[in-house]
């Protein structure tokens, strides 16, 4: 999911990533690796993060925010890099804490020999912490269990360097901002003492930290408010601390409204708790990364006053608006419903590219890829303008998302409405495919500034054959190939539906492609044949075994035998590590567990492999890839990130953390609805007035109950027994197929 820079330098690698999909790594020219200058993205797996898009809080375990990614963000731009608290020379001992759901989180800590007469603890500090849209609520509760009136001084200092995500992201340190002090009538003088709490402003943007008695003492130049406290036996003393971040133009991407959230949260029992975790801190997750669209009136059913909702792609490094990942997001929760899938659809056609830009890469009829408030500038040789284009695959997934939501129950008025914005899109897939000699989707960045890659494996070293050799673009997926060919079936479907013109041709232009297709991209070794992971400049085949072999099953490209071959590949250990799919088989040169896109795993990645399995009729090879993300998920406490390392299940029962992935992430929360869609063998056709239940492997978690899908604009229920009998509840005037 993707844009900004990413993760992967930290590996020395001279990549340039980006997803939304994704954390990026560093360029090589801006990693401290490559340069030497000690400018290492911060590293986030030990961290706590609790998020209210477009806000959201890392922390350390103990609660205290400080060092490296640490702060309260809003809008892309650090509002707090410092919150810690502490009581003079007594220490700290932290013994717990954690989420408490997607925007909560507490922390305990014993204020070490404080009151204590004996080995018991006497005295406990007890950390709230409450996220909402430019918002941050700290509770600092402090309790005498002791037998003796304890007093000290709790001091709570905070500072902030305003500094933006890009910059945060390349580990560079900014000089901190001087803060003033805050009373009932504003913000003083920096340095000053008295009032109630802290300002600090720049260039539109303001802070406001508060608290709840005024402090005892305000020290601004220091950023200190403290407190005297003094307790009896049993007595407690609480203040709270409210931080505020706002724009003075507003909100790029403001949250979205709390009571207009586009599904109602499904209720899983199943006779593996691990299930309900997973899915449940999933859409708890995936609620708190809804924003919304500031132009949603433009077109908006409902009128002026509609709301269009999308998935923010991830926290920290991606909560704006990222085409793919909002894409594949809401591709995943259909399930859920359709509204987020419409929201996501109007807000992109709102942006759909007008005009050839190559500042930009923008071009007629295709879907972007990443938005911001400003420019990032990465290095000298690396920026991103604010609305940026480049991504090939963004613009077919749209297109399939339209035709998805539209068999899942979308409203046929508004698809009809997005029809013009299909047709355009369809029209981008010819253009760029005629303009090659091969007759296939290629990219190439022609800025010189922007990303090398442009797939979803967007980091700079992510494609590369089978020796190690990275491939020169331009560059054509096996994947956007697929996605080409689903696209253009999906397209025929609707407009053949909605009685438009063009439908014969598409087909016909997919099933060249997939003649191309075969007679092109098939290679093989001593296992037999497989599809390369692209072809490169010259139209040679980048022969690397990846996990891109799921997404093009299910798709309608391959053939039953093709499908059987790549069945049996994703079975190997080389790429199923039993905790996911590598994103690069482990027998290729280069395979790093801990590469970006070279043999980490994604749980979207093999989410979508298990989906495909499923689609192509291999349900015994999807099993074991869904019960590996299931046991993965239980080692992250049911919120898988972004990625991990793929070392796999041999080298332990939990698989170890990508230091810098984002975490909660669109993609990784939504696998979860996938992977139960998967598992039921679950497909609608709202149109055609059916929705079929055929379950898969979903007989390793009965007896399973699941409640509150939705269908059709109606519920829809499962129930699947030990014995393998199946209930359905489904909307009226829909006809149940049972497999």
């Amino acid at each position: 999911m993707d844009t900004t820079v990413k993760a992967q330098d930290i590996n020395g690698s001279a990549s340039v990533p980006t997803s939304a999909a994704a954390s990026a790594p560093v360029s090589g020219a801006a990693s401290g690796a490559a340069s030497g200058a000690g400018d290492l993205q911060p590293f986030l797996h030990d961290a706590v993060v609790t998020l209210h898009a477009p806000s959201f809080v890392i922390s350390r375990a103990d609660g205290q925010l400080g060092g490296g990614a640490d702060g309260f963000y809003h809008g892309d731009l650090r509002a707090l890099s410092h919150l810690s608290v502490a009581a003079g020379p007594i220490a700290l001992a932290p013994v717990g804490g954690g989420l408490r759901g997607a925007d909560r989180a507490d922390f305990r800590a014993i204020l070490r020999g404080l009151g204590e007469v004996t080995p018991d603890p006497a005295v406990g500090l007890h950390r709230r912490r409450t996220v909402a849209a430019g918002r941050l609520e700290e509770t600092f509760e402090v309790a005498n269990a002791g037998t003796q009136r304890v007093g000290f001084r709790l001091t709570v200092t905070a500072a902030t360097d305003l500094a933006p995500m890009e910059r945060v992201k390349s580990g560079h340190a900014l000089d901190p901002v001087p803060a003033r002090p805050q009373g009932a009538e504003g913000a003083g003088e920096p340095g000053a003492a008295g009032g109630s709490g802290l300002a600090w402003s720049r260039d539109g943007f303001a802070v406001r930290l508060v608290g709840e008695p005024a402090p005892d003492a305000l020290e601004a130049r220091e950023g200190r408010l403290s407190y005297d406290v003094e307790l009896d036996p049993g007595a407690s003393w609480t203040v709270t601390l409210r931080c505020t971040a706002a724009y003075a133009d507003g909100d790029q991407f403001p949250a979205a409204p709390a009571d207009a959230v586009p599904w109602r949260a499904p209720v899983l029992r199943s006779a593996d708790r691990r299930f309900d975790q997973w899915l449940d801190q999933s859409v708890a997750d995936a609620d708190r990364l809804r924003l919304m669209d500031p132009r949603s009136g433009e077109g908006h059913p409902d009128g002026p006053h509609g709301v269009d909702q999308f998935l923010a792609a991830g926290a920290p490094w991606f909560l704006t608006l990222f085409g793919r990942d909002a894409l594949w997001a809401a591709r995943m929760l259909l399930p859920l419903g359709t509204e987020l899938a419409a929201g996501t659809l109007r807000t992109l056609a709102r942006r759909q590219g007008a005009a050839a830009d190559p500042a930009t890469e923008e071009q007629p009829g295709k879907i972007l890829h990443e938005v911001r408030r400003g420019t990032q500038n990465f290095t000298d040789a690396f920026s991103l303008p604010p609305v940026y284009y480049g991504t090939v695959d963004a613009t077919p997934l749209w297109i399939t998302l339209l035709h998805d939501a539209w068999r899942w129950g979308l409203a046929p008025e508004q698809v009809e409405q997005l029809l013009p914005h299909a047709e355009s899109a369809l029209a981008w897939l010819r253009d760029q495919a005629a303009g090659d000699a091969d007759g296939f989707l290629k990219y190439v960045d022609r800025t010189g500034r922007g990303l090398a890659n442009q797939g979803w494996k967007d980091s700079g070293d992510a494609i590369r054959h089978r020796d190690g050799r990275l491939a020169e673009p331009p560059i054509a997926l096996c994947e956007v190939q697929a996605y080409a060919y689903e696209a253009a079936r999906g397209g025929a479907a609707l407009l053949r539906a909605f009685g438009r013109p063009g439908a014969d041709g598409w087909e016909e232009w997919a099933e060249a492609l997939a003649t191309r297709f075969r007679e092109r991209f098939w290679v093989e070794d001593a296992r037999g044949p497989y599809p390369a992971v692209a072809l490169d400049r010259d139209g040679r085949p980048v022969d690397s075994v990846t996990s891109g072999f799921g997404h093009l099953l299910g798709t309608g490209l391959l053939n039953r035998e093709e499908s059987a071959a790549l069945a049996a590949r994703l079975a190997g250990p080389d790429l199923d590590s039993g905790h996911g799919l590598r994103t690069l088989s482990s027998d290729s040169v280069g395979f790093n567990p801990y590469g970006y896109h070279i043999g980490s795993i994604w749980p979207h990645d093999t989410a979508i492999a298990v989906h495909g399995l499923v689609r192509a009729g291999f349900p015994e090879a999807a099993a074991p890839l869904a019960a590996g993300l299931l046991s993965a998920s239980a080692a992250f406490a049911g919120r898988l990130p972004e990625l991990f390392a793929g070392h796999g299940a041999e080298a332990g029962p939990h698989p170890a953390p990508y230091p810098a992935s984002c975490r909660p992430q669109a993609w990784a929360a939504a696998s979860s609805v996938l992977v139960l869609r998967s598992a039921l063998g679950l497909e609608a056709d709202v149109p055609g007035g059916t929705v079929t239940v055929a379950p898969a492997f979903a007989g390793a978690y009965a007896p399973l109950t699941v409640t509150r899908l939705r269908v059709g604009g109606g519920r829809l229920d499962i129930a699947l027994a030990t014995d393998g009998a199946v209930d359905v509840t489904a909307p009226e005037g829909l006809r149940v197929v049972r497999g």
